[in-house]
C-alpha cells in the first residue's frame, strides 16, 4: 500500500468512531493569495511581504519551519511576536492596525499568523494552509520541494489525520476528563491514529517516503503539541501508551535535530501560552514527558527569522 493510501485508509477507518469536530473559529480568516505575475495584484517580490509569527502557536510554528526549510530569510522577513498575546481579546495590539486596514472594524482578535504586504500596509492572508502553499510555490526556489505533485493527496490526508484524529481527539479527551466514558472513545481514536503513523514510518526516513515534504512539517508540529500541550490533560497510563510508538518519537527526535525544526522550538513560550489560555484540569500525564526536546535540538544554530 502506498503512503497516500495508508494515510487515507487510517483517516477513513477512524471516521465512524470520531465525535463531532470542534467548531471552526467564528471569525473567518483573511484569505488573499500570492499570484505568479503582476496581474494577480499580490505577486512574489523579495522584501515586499512580511510574516508575523509567534512560535508558541502551532500554525505559526509550521510556517516558521517552512520559511527556514526554503531559506527565505533574505527574501521574506519575519517579525516574532511574544508567546502570549497582549490584547484583552486574545490578539496582539501591534497587529491591530494591519487588521483594521484590511477589514474595517474587524470583529475578532488581531491574531497571528499574518502575512502582510508592505506596499499596501494590509494583510494578504491569515490562513495557514494558503500561506504555507504560497511560501513553497511562489518563493520556494531554494530547499526541498514540499508539495510534490505525486504527494499532494497524501499531504492532505496526513493533515486531516493529524487535525482530526490526533489534535482534536486529544483535545476531546482533555476536555471531558479522565473519568468520563467519552475519554476512552477519544483516546482510542488518538491511539489508532498513532498506530497508523508509527506503521507508516517503518522503513521510511520521512512519513510519505524518502523525501521530506509538507506532511513532515505537519506531523512534527502535531507531535510537539501532543507532548507539550495535550498530555497535560491525559492520565499517566495514556501518556505511556502514546510514548510506546517508538518509531514515531524517534522520527520526531531526528527532525528536532535539524536546525529548520529544532531552532524554532520555544518550549517555555508554548507552556506559557498553554497555561494562559487553558481552563482544563491538569492530569497525571503532565508529569510524564514523552521526549526530551531540549536534548534533541541541535545547539548553537540560529533560525533565519529576523525582527
Amino acid at each position: 500500500m502506498s503512503a497516500t493510501s495508508a494515510v487515507s485508509a487510517a483517516t477513513q477507518n477512524s471516521a465512524a468512531t470520531r465525535n463531532s469536530a470542534i467548531s471552526p473559529d467564528a471569525v473567518p480568516p483573511l484569505r488573499g493569495r500570492i499570484g505568479d505575475d503582476a496581474r494577480s495584484g499580490h505577486y512574489a517580490v523579495p522584501h515586499r511581504y512580511r510574516l508575523h509569527l509567534t512560535l508558541s502557536c502551532p500554525h505559526c510554528l509550521s510556517i516558521a519551519i517552512t520559511h527556514s526549510l526554503l531559506d527565505l530569510g533574505d527574501t521574506l522577513p519575519v517579525t516574532l511576536l511574544p508567546a502570549v498575546p497582549d490584547a484583552p481579546d486574545g490578539g496582539y495590539a501591534t497587529l491591530r492596525p494591519l487588521y483594521e486596514a484590511s477589514s474595517h472594524q474587524h470583529p475578532g482578535p488581531a491574531a497571528a499568523p499574518v502575512l502582510s504586504d508592505g506596499w499596501t500596509g494590509r494583510i494578504v492572508s491569515t490562513h495557514t494552509p494558503d500561506i504555507l502553499r504560497d511560501l513553497a510555490e511562489r518563493f520556494g526556489a531554494q530547499g526541498p520541494v514540499l508539495y510534490p505533485c505525486e504527494a499532494r493527496s497524501g499531504i492532505e490526508a496526513l493533515g486531516r489525520l493529524c487535525a482530526q484524529d490526533v489534535n482534536e481527539a486529544a483535545q476531546r479527551a482533555g476536555r471531558v476528563g479522565v473519568g468520563s466514558p467519552a475519554y476512552g472513545v477519544a483516546l482510542a481514536t488518538l491511539l489508532r491514529a498513532l498506530d497508523s503513523l508509527d506503521q507508516l514510518l517503518a522503513g521510511r526516513e520521512y512519513v510519505l517516503g524518502g523525501e521530506l515534504t509538507a506532511a513532515d512539517v505537519q506531523l512534527w508540529v502535531t507531535l510537539v503539541q501532543l507532548d507539550t500541550v495535550h498530555r497535560w490533560h491525559l492520565d499517566a497510563a495514556a501518556v505511556h501508551r502514546i510514548a510506546d510508538h517508538r518509531r514515531l518519537w524517534s522520527y520526531a527526535r531526528r527532525l528536532a535535530a535539524l536546525p529548520a525544526f529544532g531552532s524554532h522550538l520555544d518550549l517555555d513560550g508554548i507552556a506559557r501560552r498553554h497555561h494562559a489560555r487553558c481552563q482544563g484540569r491538569e492530569a497525571a500525564g503532565a508529569a510524564v514527558q514523552i521526549l526530551d526536546w531540549t536534548a534533541a535540538h541541535t545547539p548553537g544554530r540560529s533560525a533565519p527569522c529576523s525582527r
